[in-house]
């Protein structure tokens, strides 16, 4: 087997003409060269760049599709279940809840839906809006919680987000509880400012035992705000 090189004396160059080669050559180790001048670049290097920049969009396209599925799962209501729609804020109810017209109910809630188990309200879920000056979620919550009965025992206050047109949207959530005639009642408000910044408030109060935790987490992440 001849010997490879540029300029051989012998002619071992391309298209047989000594002292000049032409194309690239390869030697042992897989490492293609290139014309005199020019640095010769690692197969295995080329292939480290390649895998890294895979490895860059995967990451990228993850990242992209989990943020879109949090917020659609976020806003959908769950199957069977009905929603109170108002202009500032949105929230689904399990189907036994049944909405109030304008005529039923209170002046101050925009929207309202009830349970009622042998002719008596043993649950209700309320919005009102612009019941309050606010500049932030938390200045929501402070004039939300007026409305709470003197009396009532706070089982504590924490930060969320709620669904919005643009993304997620901060909020707070207020939990307590408080007795009315013969039942103990817990109560959860979720306060916050819509996009146009006006207030609103999202109330779900149950006589213990009627509303399950699961149920009620499903109303929390159902709110949905505009």
């Amino acid at each position: 087997m001849g010997r490879q090189g540029t300029g051989s004396r012998h002619g071992a160059g391309t298209g047989g003409r000594a002292g000049r080669t032409t194309g690239r050559a390869t030697d042992r180790r897989g490492t293609t060269g290139r014309a005199e001048g020019m640095p010769a670049v690692p197969a295995r290097a080329r292939g480290g760049a390649r895998r890294a920049g895979l490895r860059l969009v995967t990451a990228v396209a993850l990242l992209a599709l989990a943020g879109c599925g949090s917020d659609q799962a976020a806003s959908v209501a769950p199957k069977g279940w009905g929603t109170l729609e108002t202009p500032s804020v949105s929230v689904a109810h399990p189907p036994a809840f049944k909405e109030q017209g304008e005529a039923e109910r209170s002046r101050f809630n925009a929207a309202a839906a009830t349970l009622t188990e042998d002719g008596r309200a043993v649950g209700t879920i309320t919005v009102q809006l612009g019941f309050t000056e606010a500049d932030s979620a938390e200045e929501a919550a402070i004039g939300a919680e007026a409305g709470i009965a003197l009396g009532s025992t706070p089982k504590g206050q924490k930060e969320i987000t709620v669904a919005g047109p643009e993304g997620r949207r901060e909020a707070r959530r207020i939990d307590f509880e408080f007795t009315r005639g013969p039942d103990r009642v817990r109560g959860v408000l979720v306060a916050g400012l819509d996009t146009a910044r006006k207030a609103y408030a999202v109330r779900v109060d149950a006589v213990k035992g009627r509303l399950g935790d699961d149920d009620l987490k499903k109303i929390v992440e159902s709110v949905e705000v505009r």
